[in-house]
Formats: C-alpha cells, sequence, structure tokens
C-alpha cells in the first residue's frame, strides 16, 4: 500500500507539472523593429496572402488560396493593407486578444489547498486538503462578464478598421484631389503663359499698354504658385497615405493608385436616410461596444450581488498516529456576513451599469449630431456643384462661341485665349466644389458606418484573417 500511494503522489505530481506553463523569452530591439519598419512594403507576400484571405469571400472560394491579383491598388486593397501595417490597429487585435484569455480565467475554478499539520507529542500527521465551493452562480457570472468583453473587443476591432478606412480614404482623396489640381492648374498656367507672350509682342508693336502686360504677369506669378502648391500637396498626400497604411513613404511613390471610388461616387438618396440612420443608431461598432459592455457591467452586478452569500470551505483529512492508526477528518468553514453584505461594491457595480447607460445614450446623440452636420454639408456642397457646373457650361458655351468668331476672323489670337483661360477656371472651381461635397460624402459615411465609396466590397469580411496578420510591430 506505501508503495501504491507513493507511485499515485509521484504520477499526480508529474501530471501537474506537465500541464503547467512554461517561460518562453521573447526578447525586443528598438533596432530591430525599426529596420523592420522601414523594410515594410506593398510588394510583401504575406500581406498578398492576407488581402488574398479577406477578399476571398466576395471573390471566390479559391480567391484566398492564391496571392491578390491587383495591378493597382484601389481603396478597398489599401484599407486591407493598413489593417495589417498599422500600429493602431494591432494593438485593437491584442486587446481582443486579451480579452479572450480573460475568459479563460474567469472559468477556472480554484484550485484546492494542501495543508499538513505535525503534533510531535505523540507524533501525529494531520494532511487536510481545502476545496473552495462557490456559491449562487458566480463563476457563471464571471464567464459571462468576460464573454461579453470579448464581444466589446471584437466590435472595438471594427470600430478600428473603420477609422483606418477613414485615414486611408482621406489621404487617397487628397492625393487625387492634389493630382488633378497639378493638371488644372498646368494647363492654366500654359494658357496664362501664352497670353502673356501675346501682349508682349503686342507690347513691342505698340498695340497693347505695359498696364495689361503687367497685370497678366501678375496672374501668371500666381498662376505658378499656384501649380507648386499642388505639387506640395501630392508630396504631403503621399506621406499621409504612407502613414495611414504604415509603411514607409518610397513603398507608396512608385505603386499604381486608383481613384475610381472618387471619379465616380456614389450618391446618396433620400430615400435610403432612414433606414441607414436607424442602422446607425443600433448597429455600428461602436454602439454595439457599448451594449456588450452594458451587458458586462449586469454580470458584474449580479456577481456583486451573489457575492453577498459567502462561498463554502470543505477539507477533508485525515490524521495518523504511530500505532493508532489512521482517522478521517472532515471540515467545512465559511465568512460570517456580519459587518457588511457587500453593499459597497453592489452601489459600484450599479453605477458602473448607469454609467455604461449614459454612455449609450450621449454616444447615440452624437451619431444623430454627426450624421445631421455632414448631410447639411452634403447638401450644401452639392448645391455649389451644381452652380460650379453651370458656371462651367456657360464658360463653354462662351469659347465656343469665341472660336467660331476667331475661325471667321472677327476675334484675335488673345481674346480666344482669355476664354481658354476662363474656361480652365471655372474647371478648376468646379473640381474644388467636388472635392467638398466627396469630403462631406465621406463624412457621412463615417457617421453612418456605411460604405459609400467603393459599396459593393467588403472591406472589413465578418471575421478578419486575424492569423495571417503579422505580430505587432
Amino acid at each position: 500500500m506505501p508503495y501504491k500511494r507513493a507511485c499515485f503522489i509521484i504520477l499526480c505530481c508529474t501530471g501537474w507539472l506537465a500541464a503547467c506553463a512554461s517561460y518562453r523569452p521573447a526578447p525586443i530591439s528598438s533596432e530591430q523593429t525599426g529596420q523592420a519598419i522601414e523594410a515594410r512594403s506593398l510588394e510583401d507576400p504575406a500581406l498578398d496572402q492576407f488581402i488574398g484571405a479577406a477578399l476571398a469571400p466576395q471573390n471566390g472560394p479559391d480567391a484566398g488560396s492564391q496571392p491578390a491579383a491587383r495591378t493597382t491598388w484601389d481603396l478597398a486593397r489599401l484599407t486591407l493593407a493598413a489593417l495589417y501595417y498599422q500600429p493602431d490597429f494591432e494593438l485593437t487585435r491584442v486587446r481582443l486578444e486579451s480579452a479572450r484569455a480573460a475568459v479563460v480565467t474567469a472559468g477556472q475554478i480554484p484550485n484546492p489547498a494542501l495543508s499538513l499539520g505535525l503534533d510531535t507529542s505523540p507524533i501525529t500527521l494531520s494532511p487536510t486538503i481545502d476545496f473552495l465551493i462557490e456559491t449562487f452562480g458566480k463563476r457563471g457570472y464571471r464567464i459571462d462578464q468576460a464573454q461579453a468583453l470579448v464581444d466589446s473587443a471584437r466590435r472595438d476591432v471594427v470600430t478600428g478598421a473603420w477609422q483606418v478606412r477613414a485615414h486611408v480614404r482621406a489621404a487617397l482623396l487628397n492625393l487625387w484631389a492634389a493630382q488633378q489640381r497639378r493638371e488644372l492648374q498646368q494647363r492654366r498656367l500654359t494658357l496664362q503663359d501664352e497670353l502673356v507672350q501675346l501682349l508682349e509682342r503686342r507690347l513691342m508693336e505698340g498695340e497693347a499698354s505695359s498696364v495689361d502686360v503687367t497685370r497678366e504677369r501678375v496672374n501668371r506669378n500666381q498662376f505658378n504658385l499656384a501649380l507648386r502648391d499642388a505639387e506640395r500637396q501630392i508630396a504631403d498626400a503621399q506621406t499621409q497615405l504612407a502613414t495611414s497604411i504604415g509603411v514607409p513613404v518610397a513603398s507608396v511613390e512608385d505603386e499604381p493608385l486608383s481613384f475610381n471610388a472618387f471619379e465616380q461616387p456614389v450618391m446618396v438618396r433620400s430615400d435610403d436616410l432612414p433606414l441607414l440612420r436607424r442602422q446607425a443608431l443600433t448597429g455600428r461598432s461602436d454602439v454595439q461596444a457599448l451594449v456588450d459592455q452594458y451587458r458586462a457591467a449586469e454580470s458584474a452586478l449580479q456577481l456583486e450581488i451573489a457575492n453577498q452569500y459567502p462561498n463554502v470551505d470543505i477539507g477533508p483529512g485525515y490524521t495518523f498516529q504511530p500505532g493508532e492508526g489512521y482517522q478521517f477528518t472532515a471540515a467545512a468553514s465559511s465568512a460570517l456576513p456580519v459587518f457588511n453584505q457587500n453593499q459597497g461594491p453592489i452601489l459600484e457595480a450599479e453605477a458602473k451599469r448607469r454609467t455604461v447607460a449614459g454612455q449609450i445614450t450621449s454616444l447615440q446623440a452624437q451619431i444623430v449630431s454627426g450624421i445631421e452636420t455632414a448631410l447639411a454639408d452634403y447638401r450644401a456642397t452639392s448645391a455649389s456643384v451644381a452652380t460650379a457646373n453651370d458656371l462651367n457650361d456657360e464658360a463653354r458655351t462662351r469659347l465656343a462661341q469665341i472660336m467660331q468668331q476667331f475661325q471667321a476672323g472677327d476675334a484675335d489670337r488673345p481674346t480666344l485665349v482669355l476664354a481658354e483661360i476662363e474656361l480652365s477656371t471655372t474647371e478648376i472651381g468646379s473640381f474644388e466644389a467636388g472635392i467638398q461635397q466627396r469630403q462631406a460624402l465621406a463624412a457621412l459615411e463615417d457617421a453612418l458606418q456605411h460604405p459609400l465609396f467603393e459599396p459593393d466590397i467588403n472591406f472589413i469580411p465578418d471575421e478578419l484573417p486575424l492569423s495571417a496578420m503579422g505580430p505587432v510591430q
């Protein structure tokens, strides 16, 4: 019997040691992480696999097994690249994993405690094993609370993805606007330069005044400065785009980009607004995250109410005296709720629940305000676009008339160039109004948390392929 008892104890200890986790060192070096960031590229094969896995439900079942086919980087793929690289988004994934680990912690059953008593007169051994029995479903409330926080963290990942998309979209829109602005400014500057040359030639022939020439030279200088400013905006937008993705600027400068999402934006129909508004008030990820936090607060309150009732410690054991043999014993203990019945923690849990409820109401009020503000801006900028387009049409009509006069010999070349400059100026005004309209549409997209640019592409799948994403740098 002693031999069997010793073997049993050895087997239990061996099983316990095998189940224990071991420490695995994971040193970090700022130099290595810096080099890893500098080496990031949109041509990374691992990034291709992540994009392919993310778009597989939309591109077909076999799309995820192959690198993502792409000739240009559109808004959706750039957003997925940012989800892969962006450090801030990686932190939301880490918080999700931490919340999942908390579920394991909440579900753990308390280990028994072994105590050994020794009395020397006479020699008496008294080993006892204490088991903690949690009463009134406390372990279940802890698990429910932890699971609700996991759901909230998962919603936070979606919210983080929307924020990443907003940054990428703003940078890509700014880059497209700067490139288009440079082309328009270059065309106007070319026409203005031709006008100045024509007037300088007339001035030499005595057919133009120096005042007219000076005025047009000043206009040319202003147009030249506007062109330089557009070129600066391109560089700034490229830096902004690279920062929003989390890659060096050099990896963005030579990549072919697609601006189709902005060239033909989807206009919002007034009939769709009531449904989109209701969906935003109840279905936005940040709203749902707070609802999950409210569930967690309710479980925390239930747990504190259950904590009014003490747990029970049961300690079976035995005593051994030489010559006397074994004698089995049993003991039970429990805290006595005499001085308090856990009133303080219960009140704190109730206040926490009311706080989360107030946060939900406050967030929904902010959503309504954001939608109304974005809608007002969108309608105002749409009216500006219509006015600018009318002015542009008028300038184009005048240019066509002057062109006919020029071909008939009734108008000179400077008059024709002036009409072309006028049309170029109205085109710039129309383009700028269109940019403002797209910015208002982007604000409305954020407020509704509903894709209005590239609406047919689900850039946030129901479950992001987190396993395909790289570790936090």
